[in-house]
Parts: structure tokens; C-alpha cells; sequence
């Protein structure tokens, strides 16, 4: 698998990313280890997880997995805090409390010494952002983190967020910010990607297959072994089976049909090779599925046929924003 430069920094990662929200809950142990093996196995690095994703165990169940299944240096380890809540002073938010107390439970869970990209999931108005900042460089000087992004930030939350780290004298960058980002859900083109190029941050794409709808298997209902069908889940899935969405999967499909693979691939693809897009991150329930994202990584799409889905899937930009391509 090709591996890409993280934003302006050294770190390294491939450029399919294993998410594993669903790890510890509708995913299990045995399941996540077969997973994680043939990703490895395929060449792939980033392995992404959060402290808040089924109350820390996705965490637990990544830690059980790294050293046993595969090798602590194989693997780029990112993970992120501010949106777990628990009781207590230090219970959650982006304080520097709160965040550096968050980290050592995610070493604790992830049963490593350090962290490869520690990312802040979520802004919080209710703390200073340089306050916020400076568990970060705390995090780093400690040797606990090895480098920081942020995710689901606004344009000028990065660019604030951006501007004011690089501003310090030894400041340690944000090299990377994780939002969701489709043929479904193309809203960050309007300021976060501009924002993101214009900093070096690159960009980590969730839910890169639309949560799952690009697959095109809802166009016909809801199947019964679905994430649309489970009661966690529905609403996640809900939320992009739309009209104007279902149009975008005709296209999707018909460009599949014609170029002799899934949809999936060609939705992946596309958002893969967007500008400024370093690692979409996948979130397959089964190996089947991680497998079927996997043959992605062959398939280059003509420009005839990506023309054609950004003209099908084309946000509304209007003044004072601008197109990027």
C-alpha cells in the first residue's frame, strides 16, 4: 500500500486508514484482530481509534491486539480525547487537565508508552484554546505523544488553532485534522480544506464512504444485517439517505458498472485522491468488508468519470468562498 507525508511533518502513514468505532461493541476481539492482521498484512499502517469510542474498550480491545497480533512498530497509533465525560475535575473537555489526564488513560488502555498522532476531537468554548494547546506541547515535551492533529474543526477554529501554535517559539505543529468528508458530505470544501492547505495540515476523511450509503446497498432498503438496521447505529446511517443522496449513488454505481469494480471502491477512491486528502479512514464491520475497500487501492479513476461525480456531488459555494479546483 503507498504510504503519504503526514501534513509538514517526517510521520508516515498509509494512505487507507483502519477505524475502529465500532471496536469493542458491535466488533469483537476476535473479529478486530482478523481485521487489523490482514490490514497490516495488505501494508497498512494508520490505525485510528478515540477514548470515547464504547467508553474506552475500542481502546482495550487495540491495546490487547498491539505486541500480540501485530507489532507495536507496524503500526501508526492515533487516538483522540476531549469528548469523554466522566465524573470528577478532570472528567472530560479540552482543560489541560482534563487532557492530560485523558492521555494516560489512553496509554493505560492502549498498554503503549507512547502515542503516534494525538488528536483533539472536538473544539471546546468553554476553555481557552491556548490553554488547550499547551497539553499538547506538555504531551509531547513529556515524550507520552509524538505528534498532534485535530478533528471536527471548523475553518477558522484550525486556521485560530494553527496560527497560535506556530506562533511559539519551540511550537510543535498541528500536522493533521479528521473530518467526515464523501460524495455525501463535501461541506469542508467550503473552508476547512482551504484552511487545512493554506497550514500544511492534511486531512483524514471519516465516514469516506458516506456512512456507509455509497456502498449502494440501501438503495433498494434496509438489510437486515445492516448498520441501518442496528439500534446504535440507524440514525448515524440515516442521516445521509437523502434524495439528492441517492442520486449521487446512481452515479457512483453506474460508474462502478462501467469500470468493472464496487462502488465502494469508486467512492473511496474519489475522496482518497481529493486535494489536500492524506488517508480516508475506514470503518468496516467484517474483513469481507475490509477486503472489499483493500481493492481500492488499485483503482486509479479516469478523469472523465471523477468530472462527473464532482458535477453530480458539487456543494453550494457561494460568496465570500472559493472553489478548489
Amino acid at each position: 500500500m503507498e504510504h503519504r507525508q503526514l501534513g509538514h511533518s517526517g510521520l508516515r502513514v498509509s494512505r487507507l486508514g483502519l477505524g475502529t468505532m465500532t471496536w469493542g461493541h458491535d466488533t469483537t476481539a476476535e473479529e478486530a484482530a482478523s481485521q487489523l492482521t490482514a490490514f497490516v498484512d495488505a501494508g497498512g499502517s494508520f490505525v485510528d481509534t478515540a477514548d470515547v469510542y464504547n467508553d474506552g474498550e475500542s481502546e482495550t480491545v487495540l491495546g490487547g491486539l498491539i505486541g500480540d497480533v501485530v507489532p507495536r512498530e507496524n503500526i501508526v497509533l492515533a487516538t483522540k480525547a476531549v469528548a469523554r465525560r466522566t465524573e470528577g475535575p478532570f472528567g472530560g473537555g479540552a482543560s489541560r487537565g482534563a487532557l492530560l489526564t485523558a492521555l494516560d488513560g489512553s496509554l493505560s488502555r492502549l498498554k503503549v508508552d507512547h502515542i503516534d498522532l494525538w488528536q483533539l476531537h472536538a473544539w471546546d468554548a468553554s476553555v481557552p484554546v491556548e490553554e488547550t494547546l499547551s497539553a499538547l506541547d506538555a504531551a509531547i515535551t513529556s515524550g507520552k505523544v509524538r505528534y498532534v492533529g485535530i478533528s471536527n474543526y471548523s475553518g477558522w477554529q484550525l486556521a485560530t488553532a494553527a496560527t497560535l501554535q506556530a506562533a511559539k517559539p519551540a511550537h510543535h505543529p498541528l500536522i493533521s485534522t479528521q473530518v467526515e468528508y464523501s460524495l455525501l458530505e463535501r461541506g469542508v470544501e467550503r473552508e476547512v480544506v482551504p484552511a487545512a492547505l493554506h497550514h500544511g495540515l492534511g486531512l483524514l476523511p471519516w465516514a469516506p464512504l458516506g456512512r456507509g450509503v455509497l456502498t449502494g446497498k440501501y438503495r433498494n432498503g434496509t438489510p437486515a444485517d445492516s448498520r441501518a438496521a442496528s439500534q446504535n447505529l440507524s440514525r448515524y446511517v440515516e442521516h445521509h439517505r437523502t434524495e439528492r443522496a441517492a442520486r449521487i449513488v446512481q452515479a457512483v454505481v453506474t460508474a462502478a458498472d462501467g469500470l468493472g469494480t464496487s462502488p465502494l471502491c469508486v467512492a473511496l477512491a474519489w475522496v482518497r485522491d481529493r486535494p489536500g486528502v492524506i488517508a480516508p479512514i475506514i470503518g468496516p464491520k467484517d474483513t469481507g468488508q475490509l477486503t472489499g475497500c483493500l481493492a481500492a487501492e488499485d483503482l486509479e479513476l479516469p478523469r472523465a468519470i471523477r468530472a462527473a461525480l464532482d458535477d453530480v456531488s458539487a456543494p453550494t459555494i457561494t460568496y465570500p468562498e472559493r472553489r478548489m479546483d
